[in-house]
């Protein structure tokens, strides 16, 4: 997108969406006076959690709701149409991985699967719809059914897609070794609440222990956001679609970009979520190196004490 095209969108947001409207008011920014794309204050995400971040013309159609542990409160991310976003999956899918048509389409989503609203249970069920394999499926607790599908679609030397979250998959490695050259398998984080502390590395490796002949992919998502990114490689590195940017922010002074291989907040431009807020500073730690490919680190430490540092009360 343009610069032009980006401002223009900054500022119809912050006109629309009334938190984003007060939270610029509170640190004094005019967004009239806001002419380059890197003095665009970014939405602290915890804001998903109180305020209602909207920004269509319409009611909204369906709500997302990110995953908490007991006693946090969930974010609430407002749809303005589930059409639109699914689209937005198969062109994102398409850009990483070609046609979902080619893959049978498998989940491992315990967690995901026993709450409602959760935007990564509806992004399988588009790619599973556009597979139409008919052996494309979920998952919960019935790993050994799991195992049996994808030993016959290995027998059958069918493309495999699965995704699963990560406990759901070490629980499996723990069980079974699969070899499978036409399997990828995509972990999509979640370790939280499970006591382990695992870097993606040692995730990686374990993993790669009971898929000896599969690449070990990662996905980047979240329920505030329309778009995913992707770490395809070894290396670790999530790349953007192109409707997706991630810039890296001073942990001591969120209104200040760190450069390149520099470690600090992450913030995305997510172009897809026109209906809410394009502009989001999340509470995770990375950092970024030439081209726009990023690795992230972990949560930073306390976010959730310190999410909106700079805003004391918004109502």
């Amino acid at each position: 997108m343009k610069n032009y095209d980006l401002l223009e969108l900054f500022r119809s947001q912050a006109r629309h969406i009334a938190v984003y409207a007060r939270y610029l008011e509170l640190l004094g920014v005019d967004p009239l006076k806001v002419n380059f794309p890197d003095e665009i204050p970014f939405l602290p995400i915890r804001f998903f959690k109180t305020h209602k971040v909207y920004n269509a013309p319409g009611p909204h159609t369906h709500i997302f709701t990110s995953s908490a542990t007991t006693g946090m409160v969930p974010s609430l991310h407002y749809v303005d149409s589930l059409g639109r976003y699914g689209k937005n999956v198969l062109d994102i899918f398409r850009f990483f991985y070609g046609d979902p048509s080619r893959y049978t389409i498998l989940a491992l989503l315990p967690s995901y699967l026993e709450r409602p609203g959760s935007s990564l249970v509806y992004m399988m069920q588009v790619l599973m719809e556009k597979s139409g394999t008919g052996a494309d499926g979920f998952y919960l607790s019935n790993q050994e059914a799991l195992y049996h599908r994808l030993l016959d679609l290995a027998w059958r030397e069918k493309p495999v897609w699965l995704i699963g979250v990560a406990f759901a998959l070490l629980d499996f490695v723990k069980k079974f070794t699969l070899s499978h050259p036409g399997l990828i398998v995509v972990e999509t984080g979640g370790m939280k609440g499970r006591g382990t502390d695992l870097s993606r590395e040692e995730l990686h490796e374990r993993l790669q222990a009971g898929f000896p002949a599969s690449p070990i992919h990662s996905e980047y998502g979240m329920a505030e956001l329309f778009s995913q990114a992707y770490a395809c490689s070894d290396d670790l590195f999530f790349s953007c679609p192109p409707v997706m940017q991630v810039m890296i922010r001073n942990l001591q002074d969120p209104f200040s970009p760190e450069p390149d291989g520099s470690a600090g907040g992450i913030n995305i431009i997510d172009l897809a979520n026109t209906h809410s807020c394009s502009f989001i500073e999340t509470e995770d730690l990375g950092f970024r190196i030439r081209g726009g490919q990023f690795q992230v680190l972990g949560r930073i430490p306390d976010a959730e004490r310190r999410g909106c540092n700079m805003l004391i009360d918004i109502s």
